[in-house]
């Protein structure tokens, strides 16, 4: 549905975008990250014609945008960061000029203005000026006019903010029904957003592909998703014992709790967590030590976000042996 082939956008000497290539397929709705300054904007604004490239090519359903931008665009339905809204208007004479924009004529435009309006929940804000809506409305407003036409494609940055908890609950629902009928890309900074209602995520990193893959994929990747913490009745050295003679811990870190008991995170190296979980169980048993909590640590978007697109990310754990137990003995 959507092809992008080593696209790339130069500033000059900047590169915002470099060599981006992926695919996107129907009817699913995919996410799309990227921190601050990753070319994500960029990027959007190429695939929905609104920015040229320096080099590569973009397809929307087989029509390459840059050299048939009528018959691409025809295909998308777009919500930017700053919705183009004007203010001077009402929704419902603002949505007729956006449907005749895109060639709606008589009932069908008509037809299409009531379907949006109910979509957005706009029932009641209809005929009052955009100016005097609250920033939630407004967002709506914008939605509505990125689903005039029946777009084979919707693509929306950031389409939930400015709403409150209810109106997003709303708008996520909504997106998960277009996405039975339609193929949506959904850009947003709400990480837990994006993983529950997306069923692929795209990850840029300095205007790079970092991953593109199903969220749950994602988060098996990462050591994040290895770990676990726990908090022993023991003395630090008496649980350094304990890590020191069991396989496939890579590193640990420890420090003691003002109740005296040690609170320890545990870095997984290889093998299953639920049986390390249980080893662990027993070897302290074995001691006659209790553990008095045992959580397995799973990684969740947000810890996939930060492994791939942070600058100066520390390197993934300690080496083995080199946890903190002088500043569990000082405390």
């Amino acid at each position: 549905m959507i092809t992008v082939e080593h696209l790339t956008k130069r500033y000059g000497e900047f590169t915002a975008v470099d060599d981006l290539s992926f695919e996107i397929e129907e009817g699913h709705v995919y996410g799309f990250l990227g921190p601050n300054g990753a070319g994500k904007s960029t990027t959007m604004n190429m695939i929905t014609g609104c920015l040229s490239a320096t080099e590569g090519r973009v397809k929307i359903d087989g029509y390459d945008m840059f050299e048939e931008p009528d018959k691409a665009k025809r295909l998308l339905g777009y919500l930017p960061e700053q919705p183009p809204l004007y203010m001077n208007e009402t929704p419902l004479e603002y949505l007729k000029f956006v449907g005749e924009a895109k060639g709606l004529k008589g009932r069908e435009l008509t037809r299409q203005i009531g379907a949006v309006i109910c979509q957005t929940r706009l029932e009641g804000m209809e005929n009052r000026l955009i100016a005097k809506l609250s920033k939630g409305y407004k967002q709506r407003v914008g939605i509505a006019q990125a689903l005039l036409g029946d777009p084979k494609i919707n693509i929306l940055d950031e389409p939930t903010v400015g709403l409150d908890p209810i109106q997003i609950v709303e708008i996520r629902d909504l997106i998960r029904q277009l996405g039975r009928e339609r193929t949506v890309v959904l850009s947003s900074h709400i990480l837990s957003e994006v993983q529950a209602i997306c069923e692929k995520v795209l990850i840029i990193a300095k205007g790079k592909l970092a991953a593109f893959d199903a969220p749950e994929n994602l988060e098996k990747l990462f050591l994040a998703s290895r770990g676990i913490s726990f908090v022993a009745e023991a003395e630090a050295d008496e649980v350094e014992e304990i890590l020191k003679g069991m396989e496939g811990i890579s590193a640990w870190q420890m420090k003691r709790a003002e109740d005296g008991n040690v609170c320890v995170e545990v870095q997984i190296a290889s093998g299953e967590i639920s049986d390390l979980s249980r080893s662990l169980f027993f070897a302290f048993a074995g001691k006659q030590k209790a553990l008095l909590e045992l959580t397995a640590k799973k990684a969740n978007l947000e810890d996939v976000f930060i492994e791939l697109t942070e600058n100066d990310m520390p390197e993934a754990g300690m080496a083995k042996g080199e946890s903190k137990e002088s500043e569990a003995a000082d405390q």
